[in-house]
């Protein structure tokens, strides 16, 4: 995913920067290893951000490309963003077993989410769903949908469409009826503050 976010942003900082030459570097961070803590325990903190953040500080990176719902409600001093781009596409999405919508699925269906937000989301449209905590990368979670260790999971529509995965999608939710995160869907193109 961090790749093709990067790929998306390059046409936004060439006309930023005209005359430079971009090198595509993939950082793991600290979100991309820990597998186990849930999302709900660290929004708004620097879990996906930090150790780019810090490479950047450094000078080995000289702009980063972030998820722009990822960032931490503070950027560390000395950095700032350059730009938000506008959404890929702000709504969330249904994928399930049987292609079937969340309206469809039977009382008790397992439905898997880290995202406080979607949690509650999912709660007040189907409380007799349950909500089982999923991590790992979009492909690894739709394999849970397939293995049937779940039933059903919510993701970002975005997410699903830069990864040419947009077919999987058996409900995309309108705002008005699944609110998402403000950002999502952006991306945040982060660099050190011009002084």
């Amino acid at each position: 995913m961090a790749r093709k976010q990067a790929l998306e942003a390059l046409p936004v900082l060439k006309g930023l920067y005209r005359d430079a030459r971009f090198v595509v570097r993939v950082i793991t961070t600290t979100g991309d290893k820990d597998r186990a803590t849930p999302l709900s325990e660290v929004e708004g903190s620097d879990f996906f951000t930090r150790e780019i953040d810090e490479a950047l500080l450094s000078g080995d990176v000289d702009v980063a490309v972030h998820s722009a719902k990822d960032l931490p409600k503070a950027l560390p001093v000395g950095l700032e963003v350059l730009v938000q781009t506008h959404a890929l596409s702000p709504f969330d999405a249904l994928v399930s077993r049987a292609d079937l919508k969340l309206a469809q699925l039977p009382a008790g269906s397992r439905i898997g989410t880290s995202s406080s937000r979607r949690k509650a989301e999912i709660s007040s449209l189907r409380p007799d769903l349950v909500l089982v905590d999923i991590r790992g990368n979009i492909g690894e979670r739709i394999g849970l949908v397939d293995s049937g260790f779940i039933d059903a999971l919510v993701v970002a529509h975005a997410a699903l469409i830069r990864l040419g995965l947009e077919h999987r999608a058996s409900e995309v939710f309108p705002l008005d009826v699944f609110a998402t995160h403000p950002k999502q869907g952006s991306l945040a193109i982060v660099g050190r503050k011009r002084l």
